[in-house]
């Protein structure tokens, strides 16, 4: 069990992030919009914070590694967030993430720090990129590359319609749903004793599945998925601090959608990240409800694909996801 996965989402950013973001988090508070400096202090705790300690080299502390319970690394959407949070250290303010693509090389050990290196590959007036890498005890376990832009206008524009399903306001929470499980249905002490050690878990991440049963595993249906997501804190007005903190749900629920053609009762082995993209659309609030729609096209040889896509509640395509990742039944 992660002991120190009680930490806030308002934590989840890096001290050594540009001034402007990092005087954004600390004025967002779940009931208050501002904090003394003794609170903002939490922040050398928290899940996206990374230590200076060259130009382009930042470090990760093991204290602040989550490691999920049932996983056997630290958690991938949160080495996304990081390497994003050291790429922002090195871009001017006004840039923005428009595309990430990265590969996880080697699951991660939360009991070592990870030490992220950012090559500044190009700063150009319109687009700037940057390539990062992560290390622990100098292996390579994560690299990704990063585009940033300006923001600019033009009238050519189109996108897709966003699916209509239920507003989160009408179904319940993933927590509740396993809650209400652990009171009501008979299980044996091993997956009781499982769901518990998930319950203690709070990253400070709600989710709303459309049809909870089929996102839980509980029956067998198709490959897509419909979940309303959002922080449970304030995050503040900062879109590249927003971008990281979506960089960190990306990863929460892609490749669960291939699991669930399998038929109830059907145990994975292994599952885990292979590769992770992401394409940033338009300006969104991650503390605000967004609906992210997966699909599995392919699975099968051990491994599968996932595409995504985070709605604003308005309609506004906001984000563009693809994952590949390991997923092997257990035989």
């Amino acid at each position: 069990m992660f002991r120190r996965s009680q930490l806030s989402l308002a934590q989840h950013v890096c001290r050594q992030l540009p001034r402007s973001l990092s005087g954004t988090m600390a004025s967002g508070g779940t009931m208050a919009m501002s904090k003394s400096n003794e609170e903002s202090e939490d922040l050398s705790r928290s899940f996206l914070t990374l230590e200076k300690i060259d130009v382009n080299i930042f470090r990760a502390s093991a204290k602040c590694l989550w490691r999920p319970v049932g996983s056997r690394f630290v958690f991938g959407g949160q080495v996304v967030g990081q390497a994003l949070t050291a790429a922002f250290n090195t871009v001017r303010e006004p840039l923005l993430l428009h595309s990430l693509h990265c590969y996880f090389l080697k699951g991660g050990n939360n009991e070592k720090p990870i030490i992220y290196h950012v090559d500044r590959t190009r700063d150009g007036q319109t687009y700037t990129s940057r390539n990062i890498k992560a290390t622990q005890e100098g292996i390579p376990i994560f690299t990704m590359q990063a585009s940033f832009k300006v923001d600019e206008v033009d009238p050519l524009e189109h996108q897709f319609t966003m699916p209509v399903v239920p507003d989160p306001e009408e179904l319940i929470s993933s927590v509740q749903y396993i809650r209400n499980r652990l009171e009501t249905e008979t299980m044996s002490d091993s997956e009781r004793i499982r769901i518990s050690e998930y319950l203690t878990q709070t990253i400070h991440i709600e989710s709303r599945p459309v049809d909870p049963q089929l996102y839980h595993g509980q029956k067998q249906g198709e490959p897509r998925r419909y979940v309303w997501v959002r922080a449970m804190e304030n995050i503040g007005d900062n879109m590249q601090l927003q971008q990281c903190v979506a960089g960190f749900i990306s990863d929460l629920a892609l490749l669960g959608a291939a699991k669930q053609p399998a038929p109830v009762g059907h145990q994975i082995g292994f599952i885990t990240s292979l590769d992770h993209s992401m394409w940033f659309h338009n300006t969104f609030r991650a503390e605000e409800w967004m609906l992210c729609e997966i699909e599995s096209p392919q699975c099968g040889k051990g491994k599968a694909l996932a595409l995504g896509r985070m709605w604003r509640r308005d309609g506004v395509l906001a984000v563009s996801m693809a994952q590949e990742g390991v997923l092997r039944s257990k035989i």
